[in-house]
């Protein structure tokens, strides 16, 4: 069974986004394993709490980077 696991940090993708990830994911496993993966295909989109992740040693929160959160993070 194909796997895939995405860890982002929270409240940073809408619920549309972590949809195309699934999606596209999947359509890329059948594009290598044919047409048999994809009832197989498993995907985990994983929201990290801020401050729980970092790079070189380095914790990192989304105030440290700029970055903005979507406005829609919903799962409706």
């Amino acid at each position: 069974m194909p796997f895939a696991n995405f860890k982002v940090p929270e409240k940073t993708l809408t619920p549309k986004q972590k949809e195309e990830i699934v999606t596209r994911t999947t359509e890329l496993y059948v594009e290598i394993y044919g047409e048999r993966a994809r009832n197989t295909t498993m995907v985990l989109v994983e929201e990290v709490a801020d401050g729980g992740w970092g790079i070189s040693g380095n914790v990192l929160t989304l105030a440290m980077l700029g970055e903005a959160t979507p406005t829609d993070t919903s799962d409706a």
